[in-house]
């Protein structure tokens, strides 16, 4: 019975300080999230007014959830790691200082490299309080938080442009294997009826950063070996690509045959959930073919990605 009751309080200890340390973690980003003011409030604005950047106000929350439904793997050793912290608050000084040199912490590169600055602030913080081992475990919903950090003008109209480009192919392909004639010049088709121009409105860069962002996190929940996640997230930005050429063949194809108005109605301008949705609908095939593979390199072990060792955290005073 003396036995169990010592054990007992020793994990009483052990809970106690584990609470202190996500007090003071949370006293952290408090504290960061302060001095980074100015630059949060921008980000918040920005994502509310621009609709090809609302993702960004989703991603502590999914970050969050990663952490939650992780946390038995991510906290079974906790320690106090003093260099690896004091590391990454330097570089958070030093994008910090680098970034107050170039531009106004509201807008462009100025606000990128603040919220940068505010997310390593914030890595820092994390491994200071709660060690190396915990912060290796916790990698994918700590570097998660970066997609926080908003694109650049000149790099986000690099992506649209990108994402035009092969929207346009994809268009293009579908209607020589359709057998509908056109002539294309660039972003321009010319059909029988009509012409059509993918245009910077019309790159899906929303519903594909938001389906990029989704496959980041399957991958990381339901595949195991580093080449399947990263032929998962490559095959994730092609069907970016192909379901925008999709729904811009399709569009293009009921406003020849059936009636003009497809091009300006609310297919057009509200049913991107549609093709969002066969997107989604297009990497499911992908996945289950890249399970498959990697099941019978893990046979005996039914735990998914995921999955959670039964064994509790251990504190240790490193």
């Amino acid at each position: 019975m003396f036995r169990q009751i010592e054990t007992d309080e020793g994990v009483s200890d052990i809970e106690q300080t584990f609470g202190k340390r996500w007090l003071l973690f949370m006293g952290w980003m408090a504290l960061a999230s302060t001095l980074f003011g100015r630059p949060l409030i921008a980000l918040l604005r920005l994502s509310v007014s621009t609709d090809d950047l609302s993702y960004l106000v989703l991603i502590p929350f999914i970050s969050a959830y990663v952490f939650f439904v992780e946390r038995r793997k991510i906290f079974q050793t906790v320690s106090y790691d003093a260099m690896f912290g004091c590391s990454l608050l330097l570089a958070a000084v030093c994008v910090a200082l680098g970034t107050s040199l170039t531009g106004s912490p509201s807008v462009g590169p100025g606000l990128s490299g603040y919220i940068l600055a505010l997310v390593i602030l914030w890595m820092a913080g994390f491994s200071f309080l709660f060690g190396r081992a915990a912060s290796k475990a916790a990698y994918f919903p700590l570097l998660f938080l970066i997609l926080m950090v908003p694109f650049p003008q000149a790099m986000l109209d690099r992506i649209i442009y990108v994402l035009q480009t092969g929207s346009a192919w994809i268009t293009g392909a579908l209607f020589d294997v359709l057998g509908v004639p056109a002539l294309r010049e660039g972003f321009v088709f010319h059909l029988a009826r009509i012409d059509i121009e993918v245009a910077k409105e019309c790159s899906g860069i929303r519903s594909s950063m938001v389906l990029l962002i989704l496959a980041l996190v399957v991958s990381h929940f339901y595949l195991k070996r580093f080449w399947s996640k990263a032929l998962f997230i490559v095959c994730g930005l092609f069907m970016m690509m192909v379901k925008n050429g999709i729904r811009i063949a399709s569009l293009t194809l009921l406003a020849m045959y059936v009636n003009p108005s497809f091009l300006t109605g609310r297919l057009h301008h509200q049913g991107g959930i549609v093709f969002f949705l066969l997107g989604l609908l297009l990497l499911l095939p992908v996945l289950w073919i890249l399970q498959r593979g990697e099941s019978g390199r893990y046979v005996g072990n039914p735990q998914p990605a995921h999955a959670s060792p039964k064994t509790d955290y251990v504190a240790s005073e490193e």
